[in-house]
């Protein structure tokens, strides 16, 4: 009997690899226990990801080798963030060089005009010197509103005010842009393909663009909202200058907005393909092939509600298991959705922690036993059931 593995983070309490290796454990353990064996049971590990935090990490799970470069932070600072690399393929995730986490103070009126994308644009450089030519960029947690400009001057762009003097990083001095020297970009750029994982279809500007939607979560007050859509509209127009057509084009683009506007210089200047993250995530991993001949997938995340239903890991991967035609049951810390949208989801089941320990916080704090202590639940069912998929008692 298989079992496929498939879970996203516990925000807040586990990793993905770290869900996966508790539900594993406590599996063989029932399995076990109600077998008098485990050697039946064999277990795949998938950790997966919706292409935001944790995609790094499902990218490590399914076989690329982490790797690590000194970048420049959200606020100038260096940071060390790691990437991920497989072949020609790179996998990186945003938040490790650009993020909200990175910010020692947190979001304010201060950084919200200032943070940048640099470092980004130095990861993909760091990819680019260790050979690889797709470049997978995964979107979310990002500190910055400057429209991807940054990501550019990591790439080797210099934004010119009309002195002629470089501007400050950050989306607010884009309000004074005048003119891009585009004679550094990194020319491997264009041997180089790029695919932006980001579930996000904002478009850069306006009252569904990337500084009203999202700067407010990154420390904008109304006035910081309005400079910056000014800020960034200068920019798509100065771009447009440059490239031509393509720069307004890309704007309203979806996906423009996401990472405040990353999306819109990947799109506008990298060619990015925007795809769901979920399905790229699914994509480097692998998962379809590791279904065929499963009898049950596990997955989860840490609030299964109704956000989830609009294309999170599990749902991705319950989608992968129905096309298999293996039932997949669900674990999670807690969860809102009723027992119709349950079944309706495809799950044969959904596991809470809460169902184990009402207390939220000791469900955060104590995760791991948790996980292992409904793993056993699990293994017991399938050793006690028949071993079909048809008639599965999970």
């Amino acid at each position: 009997m298989r079992v496929v593995i498939a879970p996203d983070k516990f925000k807040g309490s586990l990793s993905a690899p770290e869900v996966a290796g508790h539900l594993a454990a406590g599996l063989r353990a029932g399995f076990a226990r109600a077998a008098g064996s485990a050697e039946a049971l064999e277990t795949t590990l998938i950790p997966v990801a919706d292409g935001g935090e944790g995609t790094l990490d499902a990218a490590v799970g399914s076989g690329f080798t982490r790797r690590s470069a000194t970048v420049t932070g959200p606020l100038g600072e260096p940071v060390t963030a790691n990437f991920a690399v497989r072949g020609n393929q790179a996998v990186i995730e945003m938040a490790a060089a650009s993020g909200l986490a990175l910010l020692p103070e947190g979001p304010n009126t201060k950084t919200a005009k200032e943070a940048n994308s640099i470092g980004t644009g130095e990861l993909i450089r760091a990819a680019l010197d260790l050979g690889c030519r797709k470049i997978i960029l995964g979107v979310g947690g990002s500190a910055n509103t400057d429209g991807g400009a940054g990501l550019l001057q990591g790439l080797g762009a210099v934004l010119l005010d009309a002195d002629g003097n470089e501007l400050p990083p950050g989306g607010g001095a884009l309000a004074r842009l005048d003119r891009i020297d585009f004679s550094g970009l990194d020319v491997r750029l264009e041997a180089s393909r790029f695919v932006l994982a980001s579930d996000v279809d904002n478009p850069l500007l306006g009252t569904l663009g990337a500084p009203a939607v999202f700067g407010p979560q990154k420390g904008a007050t109304a006035a910081d909202v309005t400079a910056l859509d000014d800020a960034l509209a200068r920019f798509v127009e100065v771009l447009g200058e440059e490239i031509g057509d393509r720069a307004p084009r890309a704007a309203e683009a979806p996906g423009a907005g996401a990472a405040g506007g990353v999306g819109y210089a990947a799109i506008a200047v990298l060619g990015a393909a925007r795809r769901p993250g979920i399905d790229v995530v699914l994509g480097f991993t692998g998962l379809a092939g590791q279904l065929a001949g499963a009898d049950l997938v596990i997955t989860g995340e840490g609030s299964l509600d109704e956000q989830s239903l609009l294309g999170k890991t599990p749902m991705g991967v319950a989608r992968a298991a129905e096309a298999a035609g293996v039932p997949v049951v669900a674990v999670c810390g807690r969860t809102t959705l009723s027992q119709e949208q349950q079944h309706d989801s495809g799950f044969r089941q959904v596991l809470p922690l809460t169902s184990l320990e009402s207390d939220v916080e000791v469900c955060i704090r104590e995760a791991g036993t948790l996980l292992e202590t409904l793993g056993r639940t699990i293994g017991e069912q399938l050793a006690a059931g028949s071993r079909t998929k048809e008639s599965l008692n999970v």
